[in-house]
């Protein structure tokens, strides 16, 4: 083979895979931003037993996402209290939504930094006593 077949032939197998290892222009990086955490609910009513928790995960429970006082998104907790909920960098303030029960249920604040996951314990006040 000839030199510059040779070449020609490299060049056609190569070229084609650099561009395959570039990011396209405009990707999302892959840094996570957002808030994750637990939400409990207590006192449980009732008598409460030495060496016993007070409180129960707040489960299946919607909760409104604010920035600014403006509505950004909302959540739902799992069975277990526990949520995940995307969101930029900035300040917010997480509250139940329709909370019309008996009960502190927020606003919890919390700040968000950009390529973090906030991770919040939050304890809401069933009122109960």
């Amino acid at each position: 083979m000839s030199r510059s077949l040779l070449v020609s032939f490299f060049l056609i197998l190569c070229i084609p895979s650099m561009g395959w290892t570039q990011t396209p222009a405009g990707s999302p990086p892959n840094d996570v931003t957002g808030i994750e955490g637990t939400i409990s609910v207590g006192p449980k009513g009732g008598p409460t037993r030495a060496g016993e928790s007070d409180s129960i995960p707040l489960s299946n429970t919607a909760f409104e996402v604010k920035q600014d006082g403006r509505a950004v998104t909302e959540f739902q907790t799992d069975v277990q209290g526990h949520f995940r909920v995307l969101l930029p960098a900035g300040h917010y303030t997480v509250s139940r939504k329709l909370s019309q029960a008996v009960g502190f249920y927020g606003p919890f604040e919390v700040d968000v930094t950009s390529g973090q996951m906030s991770s919040v314990r939050w304890k809401c006040d069933s009122g109960l006593r």
